[in-house]
């Protein structure tokens, strides 16, 4: 059986890494999804990821802060987790490159949608960081950005659910689970599959969103091969 797409984009919170211990980076948590990712690699994928920064700051932590200089921190935030991924995949034989949407010249590579290309078409992982680079805008949005810009078949959402629901299923035990939905129902039922912006522009530039649990993070082989897994948004 082949893979049923040739780019991705995947998209993993930054609360992924920390796995058990909620904050900072618990390395065998990265280990565990950089296996997954090669494993993509393996079979022909091209893959690009965006993380988010949650592990270590999620918006104005301390509650009256600059909204412009807490997004600033954030976005430093990612680059610590796209480092990690990037070190881990390394180890493990597979070419991986960190380009950043702030220039950090020392640290990471500045993004251009070209350069990103050139490494995915040379078989390497490419590790979006710093969000869009802009304040105001999250990591969902960037991640639907960076998919537009490089021609990713489907943006791979790995959440801590196994799909998309009408309610929460955590507190709604009569929560009804989606197979499949439209950009636009999305929108319309406030689902919160990406925030308002990041729906939008993949609505705009016809990307398809697969949402997936990674509790099992096998389950992004599975998406990679087309088995029918979480909820599809098209």
């Amino acid at each position: 059986m082949e893979p049923q797409f040739k780019r991705i984009l995947l998209k993993l919170s930054g609360e992924v890494l920390a796995g058990e211990q909620k904050t900072g980076i618990d390395f065998n948590m990265v280990e565990i999804v950089c296996e997954r990712i090669k494993k993509c690699v393996e079979l022909g994928v091209e893959v690009g990821i965006v993380i988010g920064g949650g592990n270590f700051w999620r918006g104005r932590s301390s509650g009256n802060m600059d909204r412009t200089r807490a997004d600033s921190m954030g976005m430093l935030a990612t680059v610590i987790n796209c480092l990690a991924l990037c070190d881990t995949l390394e180890q493990m034989g597979v070419k991986s490159s960190v380009l950043t949407a702030v220039d950090m010249n020392k640290i990471a590579e500045p993004f251009t949608a070209r350069g990103a290309k050139a490494h995915l078409e040379n078989g390497e992982v490419v590790i979006f960081g710093a969000g869009t680079g802009s304040p105001f805008f999250s990591t969902d949005t960037g991640a639907a950005l960076r998919a537009a810009e490089i021609g990713a078949d489907v943006i791979f959402k790995a959440t801590n659910v196994d799909g998309v629901y009408d309610s929460d299923p955590r507190t709604n035990p009569d929560a009804k689970k989606y197979d499949t939905l439209t950009h636009s129902e999305v929108l319309a039922k406030d689902l919160h599959v990406m925030d308002a912006s990041a729906a939008s522009l993949c609505r705009d530039n016809n990307i398809n969103i697969l949402v997936f649990n990674l509790n099992d993070p096998d389950n992004i082989v599975r998406a990679v091969m087309g088995e029918k897994i979480g909820t599809l948004v098209k």
